[in-house]
C-alpha cells in the first residue's frame, strides 16, 4: 500500500502527466454523462421493450460497449462503433487500394488525409446505422411526442452527431490524454455495467441456492481468466541479436556479442484490435436485420444464426474472424522488412542468418509461428461467455468471463499503464512495478 500511495504521489508531481490524467477523466466524465442523455422527444417512459432487448445477446453486447446508451435511447446510442467500422473498411482498403497505400507510406501528411476519409466513412456508415435504429425503437413501442416524420429526421441528425462527438473526445485523449481514446471509450463503457453485473450475480446465485460458494468459485474462476489474458497480452519470444563493433585500428568490424540483447517479438502483437475488429463485423449481420425487425424464429435466418452469441455459427465465425484480423493487424504493426533494415544499418545482426532480406524472412517466420497459437488463445477467451452461460450465468456477467468485454479492459489497461510508466520512468521515479517495469515487460513471460 505505501508503494502504491507513492506512485501515486510521483504521478501527481509530474505536471505534464498530471494534466493528461485530468483531461482524460474529465472528457470521460462528458463521455458518460452524454450516455444518459435522451433523444430529443423520445418517451422515457415508454423505454421498457429496449431495455428488454437488450438484456441478453448481440443487442446486449452492443449496449454494453455503448456503456448502455444504446438501452437508454441516448444521443451516443450509435457509441464509437461507426468509427471502428470505418477503420476497418480503410485498412481492408488498404491492401488493393494503391492510393491508399500511397497515403499509408506518406508519413504523417498521410495519416491525416487517412484520418479524414476515416471520419467521412464514419458519417456515411452512421447514416446507414441510424435509420435501423429509429426503425428498431418504433417496432418496440418506443414512443415519441414529436411528430413522426420531425422525430425521425432529428433523431437521425442527433445520433450522427453522437458519433462524432464520441469520435471528436476519443481523437482528443489520444492527442492530449492518456492512452489510446477510442479504446479507452469503449473500456469505460464496459467498466460502467461492471457493478449491476455483479449484483445481478450474486442476487440470482443466492435466489437459486447455489449460495456464495458458487459465487468464490466463478470469482475464482474470474481471476483466473483474467491471468491468462494478461499473460497472453505480455508475452513476448526473445530473438537473440548481435553487434559489429568497428576496429579503430585495423578498419575491420568485429561481431562482439551483447550478453541480454535481444530483439522482443510479442505473441500478440497486434493488443486487443482483432478483437474490435471482429465484433463489429459481428454487429453488421444484426444491424443488417433491422434490430428486431424480422422474425427471429426461422423466417431470418440472420437473427437465427448471428443473433444469439451463445450460438454454434456465432462463435465459430468470430473466432475465426479474431484469428484472421489477429495475422492482418500483426503485419500491419510489425515490418519485418523495416526491422531488419534497421538492424542493417546499426550493425546488428541475427546469429547464423545473413542480414538484410534473409533476417526479414526469418524474423517474419517466427512472427508467423508465435502469432498462431497466440491467435487461437485469443479467440478462445473471446469465446468464454458462451461457455459460461451454459453453466446458467447471467449474461451479463458471463461476457466478463474472457470475452470482447474482459480482454479490451485488460488490453487497455495494460497499455495506459505501460504510458504511465514510461513517464515515470523518465522522471527518473520508480516504476509502477518493485522492478521498475510492468511484469510483462520482464523475462519471466518470455517464452
Amino acid at each position: 500500500m505505501k508503494k502504491f500511495i507513492e506512485t501515486l504521489q510521483n504521478i501527481w508531481k509530474i505536471e505534464e502527466l498530471r494534466n493528461k490524467i485530468l483531461l482524460t477523466l474529465g472528457l470521460l466524465f462528458i463521455y458518460r454523462v452524454g450516455s444518459n442523455v435522451p433523444l430529443p422527444g423520445v418517451d422515457i417512459a415508454t423505454l421498457e421493450g429496449l431495455k428488454d432487448q437488450t438484456d441478453g445477446g448481440l443487442a446486449g453486447l452492443l449496449n454494453a460497449f455503448t456503456g448502455g446508451a444504446f438501452s437508454n435511447a441516448s444521443v451516443l446510442a450509435l457509441g464509437i462503433m461507426p468509427y471502428i467500422s470505418a477503420s476497418i473498411v480503410i485498412q481492408l482498403l488498404g491492401l488493393a487500394v494503391p492510393s491508399i497505400q500511397k497515403l499509408q507510406k506518406d508519413g504523417e501528411s498521410g495519416r491525416q488525409k487517412i484520418t479524414q476519409i476515416t471520419r467521412y466513412l464514419t458519417i456515411a456508415i452512421c447514416l446507414v446505422q441510424a435509420p435501423g435504429y429509429i426503425f428498431n425503437l418504433s417496432q418496440l413501442g418506443v414512443a415519441s411526442v414529436l411528430d413522426p416524420a420531425m422525430f425521425n429526421v432529428l433523431a437521425v441528425i442527433t445520433l450522427v452527431a453522437g458519433t462524432i462527438f464520441a469520435m471528436w473526445l476519443g481523437e482528443r485523449i489520444t492527442d492530449r490524454g492518456i492512452g489510446n481514446g477510442i479504446s479507452i471509450l469503449i473500456m469505460i463503457g464496459i467498466i460502467a455495467s461492471f457493478p449491476t453485473s455483479v449484483i445481478q450475480e450474486v442476487i440470482a446465485r443466492t435466489s437459486s441456492g447455489g449460495g456464495l460458494v458458487a459465487i468464490a468459485l466463478e470469482f475464482v474462476a474470474f481471476y483466473v481468466v483474467i491471468m491468462f489474458a494478461i499473460a497472453l497480452t505480455q508475452a513476448v519470444r526473445k530473438v537473440p541479436l548481435q553487434y559489429a563493433k568497428r576496429n579503430a585500428v585495423a578498419g575491420q568490424m568485429a561481431s562482439r556479442p551483447l550478453g541480454r540483447e535481444y530483439l522482443p517479438l510479442r505473441v500478440n502483437a497486434s493488443g486487443v484490435m482483432p478483437i474490435i475488429f471482429a465484433q463489429a463485423i459481428m454487429f453488421i449481420p444484426i444491424t443488417v436485420a433491422g434490430l428486431g425487425g424480422g422474425d427471429a424464429t426461422g423466417s431470418n435466418w440472420i437473427v437465427e444464426y448471428f443473433g444469439d452469441i451463445t450460438g454454434f455459427w456465432y462463435n465459430l465465425v468470430f473466432a475465426v474472424l479474431i484469428i484472421g484480423f489477429t495475422y492482418f493487424y500483426t503485419a500491419i504493426q510489425v515490418n519485418t522488412n523495416n526491422i531488419a533494415d534497421d538492424l542493417k544499418r546499426n550493425g546488428g545482426f541475427v546469429p547464423g542468418v545473413k542480414p538484410g532480406r534473409a533476417t526479414a524472412e526469418y524474423l517474419d517466420e517466427i512472427l508467423s509461428r508465435i502469432t498462431l497459437p497466440g491467435a487461437v488463445f485469443l479467440a478462445f477467451l473471446a469465446i468464454l461467455p458462451a461457455f459460461a452461460m451454459q453453466v446458467n450465468m447471467t449474461t451479463q456477467w458471463a461476457q466478463f468471463y474472457g470475452g470482447t468485454s474482459l480482454l479490451i479492459i485488460v488490453g487497455v489497461i495494460l497499455d495506459t499503464l505501460m504510458q504511465i510508466e514510461s513517464y515515470l520512468l523518465n522522471r527518473h521515479y520508480d516504476g509502477l512495478m518493485k522492478s521498475g517495469r510492468l511484469k510483462g515487460r520482464s523475462t519471466a513471460n518470455v517464452i
